[in-house]
């Protein structure tokens, strides 16, 4: 890492009249609405959250006229409204977010206020988990060196936020990566109330990736303008030119509270509060231009007088901007997937060679990486010439479609899904397939990355989804034990915005795969690894095969008893229900292949056909995503059962690694076989 000399480009002699008069109308204008926010929560009117910028504005003005519209990518944070303005959006955008309007360019009314962003621009609509943008900053930055732009991704943040983990993930990642993207650390010396040196040794943040191999890192005064357009225009310089990360540490200071549901009196003392006043950033810039003769005081109170009527007018127009429609709030949830004309139900009549559902992923993922060139995937352990992740499904990807479509990620699961959620954003063509994680059960990290790109859809109001597929291997049977056998589909089921997909055979893994990989949004592809070299999992597959979302598939008729299932008990359920046959039962089993969407009315008319349900899956029953289809089962089909639904699957407990421990734990035959009959005898 090095520490960059800024060459003076900007300066209070050199920089010509109108950029100074454009400067100053912008911090003008941006410290009225700053100013004026707190009173529209006052008034009642909105802005529930407002974080004041005002301390930062040297920095602040410097991203937004470095940042160029529609080329370069700029995620900001909360706190970044002069940002926002200096980058082109308008007082009245800015006025449209704050009281939440449906017209707010970003979110419509559907984000928290001070997130304000512009998608068509570039400007990315950010959540407000601390830093976590910037693994999307770091993810746009691969997309741009992967396609030779001559652009820019600028990740804005508190100095604070370099305390979470994932964001040295991002950092690291950029760095091995050597990647164009350029972190500003805005350091005002508080994170809320809790004060830099509880946060971290160093008094500059940026001094803490000193033993980084490729970063430079840029010091400047971010309360002083030229000081701060001279460092980000050197960033921007050596990112383009040299493809390499470059961190702007700008010192900075906080004239208010955090927030205002923040009161900075009670841990800053008057002194300090005294203090930081006379460093405020526009007053400085003001006596400057003064000093030195750049503008008259007639000029600078015509400007003030100015941007008095620019935000009034503002303020007005945003006032009669309609509010967000509630009966909107289903929209935009999940954009519509790709919808197979050959095969609407997912079925095919196939009877050529059978294939395993290892080989079946493994030959769809490269058809798929033929179909669409700008598709990528990445993952621990899954790029080698002769190795393709722990299981081997993406053998031979690499050596295919080269080192940079199919690529190892580190041990890092934030930054392989938040890395994903950048790099799509670069270009809706682009189709990403990630492996979440080896095991399902060590995806758990990336979660933060996970719920933030699940409202990714829904909270920017249609204006930007994650183009994601992520593959997890699940499951037991292997004698894996904690962290290697455990079922996560319940937990991701209760969060909206993601299908999450759980195919039991080979033709229904190729097909929901190629239809995932073909859609817009995110899919969680749960792949039953026990189920990857089993002979009973094997069938024909069509090349072409395609299964939708939401389409249940009967395995197997019958009169007596529904059973619901998927994954790696419907080969049990299977098993069990022959061995019921056998005894002159009818049992029809039904396997889901897709948990969300789910297709409720071919569940129901089963249970209205057999008048008894059994709900089966590998997954823990107490919480288990069995506890929803049993509720809509009772809710929607009360009147046609003849008994209570009834549930199997793992005990409340961790599975096992000892062999005896898991047969003991998890589904089987025979168990799914006794509740059968329990239920055919009520």
């Amino acid at each position: 890492m090095k520490n960059t000399e800024i060459p003076e480009i900007f300066s209070i002699k050199k920089t010509p009249k109108d950029i100074l008069v454009q400067w100053y109308r912008l911090m003008t204008i941006g410290r009225k609405i700053d100013d004026r926010a707190p009173n529209y929560l006052k008034q009642a009117i909105g802005w529930s959250y407002h974080a004041p910028f005002a301390g930062h504005d040297g920095i602040q003005l410097a991203i937004g006229q470095t940042f160029e519209k529609q080329k370069d990518h700029l995620f900001p944070y909360y706190r970044d409204m002069l940002t926002a303005l200096s980058a082109g959006m308008t007082p009245e955008e800015l006025i449209l977010n704050g009281i939440s309007k449906a017209t707010d360019p970003g979110t419509g009314g559907r984000h928290m206020s001070n997130h304000f962003s512009k998608p068509e621009w570039n400007i990315h609509n950010t959540s407000s988990l601390t830093g976590n943008h910037t693994l999307h900053a770091v993810g746009v930055a691969r997309a741009i060196k992967y396609y030779g732009d001559k652009v820019v991704s600028i990740s804005s943040q508190g100095e604070s936020s370099v305390s979470e983990g994932y964001v040295y993930e991002a950092i690291n990642g950029a760095d091995r990566e050597k990647l164009p993207v350029i972190f500003v650390f805005q350091d005002n010396g508080y994170g809320i109330s809790v004060p830099k040196k509880d946060q971290t040794a160093n008094r500059k943040v940026a001094n803490n990736f000193i033993g980084f191999k490729n970063i430079r890192v840029i010091h400047c005064n971010g309360k002083d303008v030229f000081d701060s357009m001279n460092a980000m225009a050197e960033a921007k310089k050596i990112a383009i030119e040299e493809s390499v990360p470059v961190i702007v540490q700008a010192n900075c200071v906080r004239l208010h509270s955090h927030s205002n549901s923040d009161k900075h009196e009670l841990y800053r003392s008057e002194t300090e509060r005294t203090y930081v006043m006379e460093y405020d950033p526009l007053a400085k810039f003001k006596r400057l231009l003064l000093r030195y003769n750049r503008l008259t005081q007639e000029e600078i109170d015509a400007i003030d007088e100015e941007a008095t009527l620019i935000v009034k007018t503002a303020h007005k127009a945003a006032l009669k901007a309609p509010d967000p429609d509630p009966a909107k709030i289903h929209e935009f949830v999940l954009p519509e997937p790709y919808v197979s004309e050959k095969y609407p139900e997912g079925i095919h009549t196939d009877q050529g060679e059978k294939k395993k559902l290892i080989t079946a992923l493994n030959e769809t993922l490269k058809a798929e990486f033929r179909h669409n060139p700008d598709t990528f995937i990445w993952g621990q352990d899954i790029a080698h010439k002769d190795k393709g992740g722990i299981f081997n499904v993406s053998k031979g990807l690499q050596k295919e479609f080269g080192k940079k479509r199919v690529f190892n990620a580190p041990i890092a699961e934030d930054f392989i899904m938040g890395t994903a959620n950048g790099m799509s954003r670069y270009d809706e063509k682009i189709r990403i397939v990630v492996e979440g994680a080896e095991f399902a059960d060590y995806f758990w990290p990336a979660m933060e990355q996970y719920v933030d790109s699940s409202h990714d859809y829904w909270r920017s109001n249609g204006k930007f989804t994650p183009n994601v597929t992520i593959r997890l291997a699940s499951g037991g049977y292997i004698g894996g034990g904690l962290y290697h056998s455990q079922n996560i589909e319940g937990s991701l089921a209760a969060i909206p915005g993601v299908r999450i997909v759980y195919p039991s055979f080979a033709d229904d893994a190729a097909g929901l795969l190629r239809t995932a990989m073909r859609s817009r949004g995110m899919t969680v592809f749960m792949e039953p690894k026990a189920l990857y070299q089993d002979p009973k999992a094997s069938t024909p597959i069509p090349e072409d095969f395609e299964v939708p979302f939401g389409k249940a598939r009967i395995r197997r008729e019958g009169s007596d008893l529904t059973i619901v299932t998927y994954g790696n008990t419907t080969l049990m359920c299977l098993d069990a229900a022959e061995k019921l046959a056998a005894e002159g039962y009818d049992v029809e089993v039904i396997d889901l292949r897709s948990i969300v969407p789910l297709d409720k009315d071919l569940i129901l008319s089963s249970v209205k056909k057999t008048n008894k349900a059994l709900v089966v899956h590998e997954d823990k029953v107490h919480g288990g995503f069995g506890g929803e289809v049993a509720s809509i089962i009772m809710e929607e089909a009360f009147e046609w059962l003849d008994s209570p639904v009834k549930r199997v699957g793992s005990t409340f407990t961790p599975v096992g690694f000892n062999r005896i421990l898991e047969a003991a734990i998890l589904p089987s035959t025979a168990k799914i076989y006794n509740a059968a009959v329990e239920l055919l005898n009520y």
